[in-house]
C-alpha cells in the first residue's frame, strides 16, 4: 500500500506540480506485471544442508504487458509505475524496483535505461569510473569482485535488460543536479554504460 499508494501519488503529484502530466499506478493495474514467487536456496556452512528460503511476498517479473504503459504515453501521460505485480494466483507481490525498470525496459525495448543510485557508476579496483562496459565485461568484474556488495544486483539488472533488448543500461550518481539531462545530451555522457 505504502509503494502503490502514497509513494507513487507523491512522486506523480510532483511531476504534475512541475508541469507534465503523471499518472501513478503499479504493476498490477492493467495486468502490467504478472509476477512469480521468489524463493532462494541457501546452504549451511556446517552440515552443507541445503534450505529454501521463503522470502514471503516477493516476486520477480515473469511477464510485462505494456499495453497499459502505450495508451498512458499515446495521450501525453507520463506512467509513475510501483514495482508490484500480481501472480497467476491473484496474489500480490513486491519487486525489487531494479528489476521491474528492467524488466518492462526490456519489453518496450527501450533504446535507454538510466538506473539512478548514490556513486558515480561502476567503478573499477582504483576507485575510478568505469564509462562503458560489455556484459561480457560486467560478468568478469563480478566473478573478479571488481563489482562487490549493492552494485552486483544493480549490474544485473542492467545486463538483464540489455539481453531483453534495452539497447543499453546506464548506472549513474543520481545526487548530481542533472544528472539525467548530463548522461543523455553530453558526448560520454557521466555514468558507466552497459551495452550488448
Amino acid at each position: 500500500m505504502v509503494l502503490a499508494g502514497s509513494v507513487n501519488k507523491m512522486v506523480a503529484g510532483l511531476i504534475n506540480k512541475a508541469g507534465a502530466l503523471a499518472v501513478g499506478i503499479c504493476g498490477k493495474d492493467g495486468g502490467l506485471l504478472r509476477a512469480r514467487k521468489v524463493r532462494r536456496t541457501t546452504v549451511d556452512p556446517g552440515s552443507r544442508i541445503e534450505r529454501v528460503l521463503d522470502l514471503g511476498f516477493v516476486g520477480e517479473p515473469e511477464h510485462v504487458d505494456v499495453r497499459v504503459i502505450h495508451a498512458l504515453t499515446g495521450a501525453g501521460l507520463i506512467p509513475v509505475i510501483a514495482p508490484v505485480g500480481v501472480g497467476e494466483d491473484g496474489q500480490t507481490y513486491n519487486i525489487n524496483a531494479d528489476t521491474a525498470a528492467g524488466a518492462i525496459a526490456g519489453a518496450l525495448g527501450a533504446s535507454r535505461l538510466l538506473m539512478l543510485t548514490d556513486v558515480a557508476g561502476v567503478l573499477d579496483a582504483d576507485k575510478k569510473l568505469i564509462p562503458e562496459m560489455t556484459i561480457a565485461d560486467c560478468e568478469a568484474a563480478i566473478a573478479s569482485g571488481v563489482i562487490s556488495g549493492g552494485m552486483i544486483p544493480k549490474v544485473e539488472n542492467c545486463v538483464d535488460a540489455v539481453k531483453r533488448g534495452v539497447k543499453s543500461a546506464v548506472i549513474l550518481d543520481g545526487r548530481q543536479p542533472h544528472a539525467c539531462l548530463l548522461e543523455l545530451f553530453t558526448e560520454g555522457g557521466i555514468g558507466t554504460m552497459i551495452k550488448p
